[in-house]
């Protein structure tokens, strides 16, 4: 009977974290150079690639397609022929073969298992819960550079990691894009954390 209950909290917890939105936790440091001139918005803008990213222009095309939508948010508009600045944008997505939730706390590992242990501790009675999977695990970087026209002096630069099992780049790169700029034009300086919720 006891085993049955601790199973039926388990589904529960499982089912409580299958709700409508999902957080997307993302480290930000961001850059304002003291001798730049502040940003007014609202403002114009281009995309600026590097030759790498001209190499891959179909790929880069579509980052910057994800990435007009936030940049509006900001009071940023896109106008390639009366621009006031340049943006460049850079995207990095590593997966990882090895599980960084491992614990040995949760019992958590890269096998698909859920299941319920508990037994005698030296203090009583002590259970466990093991929820165990075998999704990816997936590492993402983006890097915002903001150049001032036609001095070519940088505004504002930022960057943006996440860890996270979603793969879906298309949702979760522009919340990363929205907590890079989040503060903009005067970002607070150092590491923070800037949390951005988006539907599952």
């Amino acid at each position: 009977m006891k085993l049955a209950s601790c199973v039926l909290c388990v589904a529960a917890l499982l089912q409580v974290g299958c709700s409508s939105m999902r957080l997307v936790d993302t480290d930000v440091t961001s850059f304002t150079p003291a001798t730049a001139k502040a940003v007014n918005v609202p403002a114009s803008y281009r995309f600026e690639r590097l030759p790498s990213q001209q190499a891959r222009a179909e790929q880069q095309a579509q980052l910057e397609g994800l990435a007009v939508p936030v940049l509006s948010m900001f009071g940023l508009s896109r106008n390639e022929q009366a621009a006031q600045y340049s943006v460049q944008i850079e995207v990095r997505v590593q997966q990882d073969t090895a599980d960084v939730w491992e614990s040995p706390w949760f019992g958590v590992s890269r096998h698909h298992f859920i299941g319920y242990g508990f037994g005698w501790g030296r203090f009583g009675r002590v259970g466990t819960v093991a929820i165990h999977t075998d999704f990816p695990a997936y590492r993402r970087e983006v890097a915002v550079v903001m150049r001032s026209l036609p001095d070519n002096q940088i505004v504002y630069e930022s960057r943006a990691q996440h860890e996270g099992r979603w793969s879906d780049d298309a949702a979760i790169v522009p919340a990363m894009l929205q907590a890079a700029l989040n503060g903009f034009p005067k970002a607070p300086p150092g590491l923070r954390k800037v949390n951005i919720e988006i539907p599952r």
